[in-house]
Parts: C-alpha cells; structure tokens; sequence
C-alpha cells in the first residue's frame, strides 16, 4: 500500500475502497515519531550523534536511552533507534526510514538488541508535486485529472522520473558495492537484503546487539560495527552509500559516510572485487 505526503509517496499504510488514507491504528505513533533530535547545531554533524551529509547523501538518527539517567549524550544502550538514509539527486531523492525498538522479552538484559519496527520507503520529486508514473500523460477531452490515475504534471525529465521512482525493483546485478558485515552466520542472523522499485537495493541489519561481540579490525572484519546501505540510480549516476556505525554501546555514533559514484551504463565494468572493504580514510 501506498500513503502520499507532500511531495513524496511512502510505504506504510491502507487505503480503503473509497481511496480515503486510513492509518492503522498500531502505525499512528510510528507516523508520529521523529529521526533527528529536537535540538541540533554544528557539532552534531561530526559523527558521535550519526548525522552527517557527503556529496549528494545525508544520514540523520536520534535515540532513547534505555536508563533515563544516562548521562552520555550519544552512547547507550537504548531503549529506540531511528534512523534515516538518503540519496538526492535530479530533482529526487529516495530515502529510507529506520525504527528500532527492545521487544519485552529483552527488557530484562543490560543491553538488549535493537529489532527493526518499521521500514518506511520514500520516493520523492523536489518540485512540490506528488511523483506519479501518469505524469506527462496526454488527457482527452472530457477526462476528468482527479481520476484514480489522471495527473496534469508535466515534467520535462519525467522519463527518468519513471525510471527512478518506479521502475523495475532491484539494483541491477545488487549492490555495486557489498560492504562487510562480518561471518556469514552474523550476516544470516542480523541482516536482510531488499529491492525496490526505482532499481533500488537496500541492505540493512534487522537486529542490532548492543552489546560487544567481537573486537573491530583495520581490514573492515569487524564483528561489532553496522552497515546499512542504499544503491539507487537517479540518472546516468548510480550512487551506493553506506552508513557505517560503531558497535555494541555506540551504535548511534558513525564510523563513516561513504559514498561511491559511477556512471550507471559502466557499473560492471568498474564494479569492486575486493570481496567487500571499507574505505581508505
């Protein structure tokens, strides 16, 4: 299902026979929730609070300490976790909406995994209009543009709209970058990969242990860092970015942004076969 806002349309919702919008009602406090803190400056963007902007990406996060009475700002363990990763780019942007939460069951441990609550998918067009795939469809006389459908938008680039925003699903060969994640078991057991349409791929760890499994490595072995990363082609770039985060208590804090670009049409060609290595700093 499909819920529209603004210029955006967005996953997470139900449309009854009449088109009226209805969230459910488990979903109203999710809709609610917000993936930056309500106060942010400067410094927010050096990387202990997981924001942070490179090239035509930005990441955002805000967390709930588990214990009120935590006095370190951006370390846990939490109780949530949100998090926001996005690409922007020929008047789009495709971002993805993260929100962790403890389940009950956990509540008893010092430092419970994080569970993935929600996943939330926008596709945006930055003009102010809804991104629809019958815009630049000629109307005949007598069609009413309100129809289920209709659109009266006229986009110069709305082929490569089309293409970005509802496309096939799926990067095409998957990411153009597979960053590490650690053994394969911790890969099986913490992580899902999805497409979606646009041509898109997104990996992300479903699960976050807070608490520390292993020791971090310089050759990206880490078993206790994250990684959740978005490769998405909005035109004749294709962009993968990956938010890398620290492990057990200090999840929230990045370790890095980064950002690889390549023209779409040479991808292959050019593709990394490392077998999955961080950047160089």
């Amino acid at each position: 299902d499909v819920s529209k806002k603004g210029g955006s349309s967005s996953s997470s919702s139900s449309n009854n026979e009449e088109g009226e919008l209805r969230w459910e009602s488990e979903d109203v406090g999710h809709v609610e929730n917000t993936f930056w803190p309500k106060e942010m400056t400067s410094l927010d963007f050096r990387g202990p609070g997981g924001i942070m902007c490179v090239g035509k990406a930005y990441t955002i996060c805000d967390a709930t300490p588990l214990k009120e009475e935590n006095e370190l700002l951006h370390e846990g363990p939490f109780s949530e976790m949100r998090t926001e990763l996005g690409v922007q780019e020929n008047g789009m942007r495709f971002r993805i909406k993260l929100d962790y939460s403890i389940i009950e069951e956990d509540s008893v441990s010092t430092a419970p995994p994080l569970h993935l609550r929600t996943l939330t998918v926008c596709r945006e067009t930055l003009d102010g209009y809804w991104p629809n795939p019958a815009d630049n469809e000629i109307l005949e006389e007598g069609d009413d543009d309100s129809e289920e459908g209709k659109s009266e938008v006229r986009r110069r680039n709305q082929e490569e709209i089309t293409a970005a925003l509802f496309g096939p699903p799926g990067a095409a060969g998957g990411l153009y970058d597979p960053p590490p994640v650690g053994s394969e078991e911790r890969a099986a057991d913490n992580y899902m990969m999805l497409d979606f349409e646009g041509g898109a791929t997104v990996l992300l760890p479903h699960r976050l242990d807070q608490h520390h499994d292993g020791d971090e490595t310089e050759e990206g072995g880490s078993s206790s860092g994250w990684v959740t990363s978005l490769d998405w082609t909005p035109g004749r770039i294709r962009y993968q970015v990956d938010r890398k985060v620290m492990g057990g208590t200090k999840l929230k804090g990045l370790r890095t942004l980064e950002l690889s670009e390549v023209q779409g049409a040479d991808a292959d060609r050019y593709r990394p076969k490392d077998g999955g290595e961080n950047m160089r700093q």
